[in-house]
Order: structure tokens, then sequence, then C-alpha cells
């Protein structure tokens, strides 16, 4: 084999391995992926079904109940609420009326299955997408009241 084919073969080589490497990158980014939603977006059908993705907002007030280890709470952005399940501890900062974010997949029958839920930190924060989510929340309520 002549000194210009092995150079020849070691780039090709070379490119498949980098175009291999890539592949594997992305689709391990793919699968780790979390999108976040809006419970109107989950209401609409905007999430996705048999996916992990986030859903913000405000526990709904009156809607914890406990059943053993199991918590029944509904998360709402003021204009729609979804029925979240968990299992296991919950933090300490969370409250009805103060706003969390769920991770973990939507069921088939509309509720969703958290598999981690994240309290509001301060008076202060919420996350950007939920407190956009309220705030055009409230507006559009206000604006089917007149």
């Amino acid at each position: 084999m002549k000194s210009r084919h092995k150079r020849l073969t070691l780039i090709l080589g070379g490119l498949l391995l980098l175009v291999g490497a890539t592949a594997l990158v992305l689709s391990a980014f793919r699968e780790n992926l979390v999108f976040f939603h809006t419970p109107s977006e989950v209401a609409e059908g905007k999430a996705p079904t048999g996916r992990t993705f986030r859903i913000g907002g405000m526990v709904e007030a009156g809607s914890i109940k406990r059943e053993g280890v199991e918590v029944h709470f509904a998360v709402t952005d003021t204009a729609r609420s979804i029925p979240v399940v968990y299992s296991g501890p919950l933090p300490d900062l969370f409250k009805e009326g103060k706003g969390a974010v769920v991770q973990g997949k939507l069921g088939t029958d509309g509720v969703f299955t958290a598999s981690e839920v994240l309290a509001k930190h301060d008076e202060n924060y919420m996350p950007p997408e939920a407190q956009h989510a309220i705030d055009q929340a409230q507006q559009t309520a206000k604006t089917l009241q007149q």
C-alpha cells in the first residue's frame, strides 16, 4: 500500500470515529434533556407523553393530600391546574400557595407522576418560565372577565 493510500485510510478512519463519537454525545444529550412546560401547555396537549419534563407554577391551595408516603397535590398557573402524585420526602419549603417545579412524566390518565419536587427557594425567586406563565395566565383571565 502506498503512503498516500495509508494517509487516506487514516483520515477516513479518524472521520468515522469523530462522527461516531458525535452521534453518541448527541444521543446522550437528547435522552437527558428535560423541557419545562406550564400547566396550561400540559392541559392543551403541548407536553410530551412518555418523556420526562418539568411543570412549574404554584401549589394550588387546598390540594395537598397525604396517603402514607404518597402526596397528591395540584400545580397551577392560575389558568389551569395539573394533578401531581409524588412518593418521597418533600422539601421543607413546599407549601400551598408557594412556587414549585416538579419533574416527572404525564400519565395517560392526566396525572403527573413526579420523580422530583423542587420548592421555591426564597420570597423573591421563581423560575422565569414559571413567572412568565403565571403572568400570562393572569392577563388571559383578566381579558376573559372583561
